[in-house]
């Protein structure tokens, strides 16, 4: 049990999420720290939280697995007993045109990305007997055609859209739940997409701000969610693009 809140951040090792759980300690929370491959980046996302004077747990579990999703929480409620933010990062995908596309690359994709958001918000709502936020995290292909981008298009729309009805049927509870939604990141996951180089080139020619977004600007915009500052923003999805999207 501890006193201090706590966060739990999927996908944690590294990229968004390892700089969310980083910043999360940087203002007092103790921190969950979940992977499903990279342990070495994992451990190294501990040292630094465990640096800065924090607890943090480390536990490995692929969140598109319900029993090994529940069986996290469980975890967390035996060694927290509390838990105040959750925020659902981890993400997957098959890139691929639709005609080449399995039903094995859509259930792949759709576990990870939304059903791992639904039901990780059920499991986190047991645990914050207090209030809490729940924060998701979606990308331009929810609203905008990007190329082989179709299950993950479809599964950030999916999130959207959880994010709304879990925003109204859990603020009985104290609970807010919001969704950030980003450009192109120049992070390890986009070295899977094809045209990464294509889609890093738009962004830094086409967005109006006059640069691409950074993991910086996610970070701060997820971190304003969690705040108290945000607590009468509910169900919505704050795209963090800098403008690129209302010129597309």
């Amino acid at each position: 049990m501890t006193s201090n809140k706590v966060a739990l951040v999927t996908g944690s090792s590294r990229g968004l999420g390892k700089a969310l759980a980083i910043e999360l300690a940087k203002n007092g929370y103790d921190i969950v720290v979940n992977y499903a491959r990279s342990k070495t980046a994992a451990l190294e996302t501990v040292k630094e939280i465990e640096a800065l004077g924090q607890k943090a747990l480390l536990v490995r579990a692929n969140v598109g697995d319900i029993e090994k999703l529940k069986a996290m929480f469980e975890t967390i409620r035996e060694e927290f007993g509390r838990l105040d933010v959750f925020v659902s990062n981890a993400a997957s995908g098959v890139l691929r045109p639709v005609m080449e596309l399995e039903e094995s690359h859509w259930d792949w994709t759709m576990n990870i990305n939304a059903k791992a958001m639904l039901f990780g918000a059920q499991e986190a709502a047991k645990l914050m007997d207090k209030g809490g936020k729940i924060v998701g995290v979606s990308s331009l292909g929810s609203i905008r055609y990007l190329e082989n981008y179709t299950t993950v298009g479809v599964s950030k729309a999916a999130i959207e859209s959880i994010t709304r009805y879990l925003a109204v049927e859990l603020a009985q509870k104290g609970i807010a739940v919001n969704t950030v939604s980003g450009g192109a990141l120049d992070t390890d996951a986009l070295k899977h997409f094809p045209n990464r180089e294509e889609l890093l080139d738009d962004a830094r020619k086409n967005t109006p701000a006059g640069r691409m977004v950074e993991i910086e600007d996610m970070v701060k915009t997820a971190m304003f969610l969690i705040s108290d500052d945000s607590d009468m923003i509910r169900g919505q999805t704050i795209i963090v693009d800098g403008g690129r999207s209302i010129v597309m």
